[in-house]
């Protein structure tokens, strides 16, 4: 008889706070997925944000421009670059174009692995003369990411 009861108010109380909990949570995913649907750089631009914040506690970082980032996807190609030398997989590198400065962030230690100065050149198309003739020419694409 007294099992009867236990189960019972189990019925009565556990399996409603269940209910109400499984509502809940699907109804917080179901505006998850309508924002993201409405604008899908929402979670990237979130992504950056608590990265910058990280980061920032170990380094001081730029203010005033938001940063690129990539995710080292191949540590083995990248291992010839003294700048990737102790990265793995997963690293973020937080490339701050106007201050010149990229950094090497290690998720898994949360440490800052490496930073360096930036070296972009002007994006000025260069015609050859017109006497030489024409080069071929090819671009590598950048192996951060």
């Amino acid at each position: 008889m007294e099992n009867d009861i236990v189960k019972k108010k189990f019925v009565q109380v556990v399996v409603p706070l269940i209910a109400i909990i499984a509502i809940l949570a699907a109804g917080y995913f179901y505006k998850q997925v309508r924002d993201l649907k409405k604008d899908p750089n929402i979670a990237a631009q979130q992504e950056v944000e608590a990265l910058v914040v990280k980061v920032g506690k170990l380094v001081v970082l730029p203010t005033e421009e938001t940063p690129t980032v990539a995710t080292v996807s191949d540590p083995e190609a990248l291992k010839d670059q003294v700048f990737f030398a102790n990265a793995v997989k997963g690293d973020k590198v937080l490339i701050y174009a106007q201050a010149k400065k990229a950094i090497l962030y290690s998720v898994g230690m949360n440490k800052i692995l490496d930073v360096a100065p930036l070296n972009i050149g002007d994006a000025k198309s260069v015609t050859p003369p017109a006497a030489a003739p024409a080069a071929k020419t090819t671009t590598t694409p950048a192996k951060a990411q």
